[in-house]
């Protein structure tokens, strides 16, 4: 670590002034070199506040990504010990797959202002503008990954459900298997790929895209997407969003571990395709019923027309009342 992350690392640990002769001490470098740092931080972003005999202060912080705000009070045991930052990047996902083939660790977190190439389920292109939203990655290798990818899936849902609800206000809500919606628009996509040889899962990527921040979107979306802050009006810190969306992830990740997980209720509470009727393909046949239930492997549970019910585990579901579906 160097000694700009040691000077910022000790105003935030401090909360209130620091003298420079006291960062100089405890660093072993001139005033000069303190003085350095300082002013390379604030070309950065930080806002630090100085005052004569007093010292320096940290105000606030850029929410710019970057190793040293990612891991600031991050209380992960692993999801995102390991940071990979870019500017722009193609995807996330695709990164995180070609560092796990390069060795990359067990919650290695991939995290971009930008993607040129994002991507959504069936091969949809997914808008990644900079500077206003949350895309990431996280690789995941046997030993914490449920049996089922799809209770991998649905797990990310309702860790990025919950930080949102929590630090936002808004009443957001899972729209079932990977994406958050709220009211009847889009907030969030997720998407899952898995590695596997044979007879064993390589890895398993979850790629994580969250509107943020932005302020509009483009005609051909605007009446299916949102942003949390044209939800409520106000910006949020994407960090703060991305470290509470991995404590989540990673608390759930354990619960799924013991017998009998207690999640399961509040994912059917926050499951806006519940009750409502649904589309699903069926050996090519367009087939209607109300979803009713979600089981514990993950599959949507949807009653037919004749009575019978159906457990739908993947391919693409339409919902009554979301994305404009009548």
């Amino acid at each position: 670590m160097g000694t700009k992350e040691q000077i910022l690392n000790r105003l935030r640990e401090n909360g209130g002034f620091v003298s420079g002769e006291e960062l100089s001490g405890q660093l072993r470098i001139s005033r000069t070199a303190v003085w350095k740092d300082i002013h390379s931080l604030r070309e950065e972003g930080y806002e630090i506040e100085s005052a004569t005999n007093r010292g320096y202060r940290l105000k606030s912080c850029p929410d710019r990504y970057s190793a040293v705000e990612i891991s600031a009070g991050l209380e992960t045991e692993f999801l995102g010990r390991h940071i990979f930052c870019y500017e722009s990047i193609d995807s996330t996902n695709e990164e995180a797959k070609r560092q796990a083939l390069a060795g990359a660790p067990n919650g290695s977190l991939f995290i971009a202002e930008q993607q040129t190439g994002g991507k959504g389920r069936l091969g949809r292109s997914w808008l990644s503008p900079a500077g206003c939203g949350l895309w990431f990655s996280v690789l995941l290798r046997p030993g914490i990954l449920p049996l089922q990818v799809t209770i991998t899936t649905l797990l990310a849902g309702l860790a990025v459900c919950r930080a949102v609800r929590s630090l936002s206000g808004c009443d957001a809500k899972i729209k079932w298997p990977n994406d958050i919606v709220i009211g009847s628009k889009k907030v969030c996509g997720i998407l899952t790929e898995m590695t596997a040889e044979v007879d064993r899962i390589e890895s398993v990527v979850v790629g994580i895209g969250v509107n943020v921040n932005n302020a509009a979107f483009p005609e051909t979306i605007r009446g299916k997407a949102t942003s949390i802050r044209m939800e409520n009006g106000k910006s949020l810190r994407r960090i703060t969003l991305l470290q509470e969306i991995l404590i989540q992830f990673e608390t759930l990740l354990k619960q799924y571990t013991e017998p009998d997980p207690t999640f399961w209720e509040e994912y059917r509470k926050l499951c806006v395709s519940l009750g409502r009727k649904v589309e699903f393909t069926r050996r090519g046949t367009r087939v209607c019923g109300t979803a009713v239930d979600v089981s514990p492997q993950g599959e949507l549970i949807v009653k037919l027309p004749e009575g019978n019910v159906e457990a739908v585990t993947a391919g693409e579901v339409s919902v009554q009342g979301i994305y404009g579906q009548e």
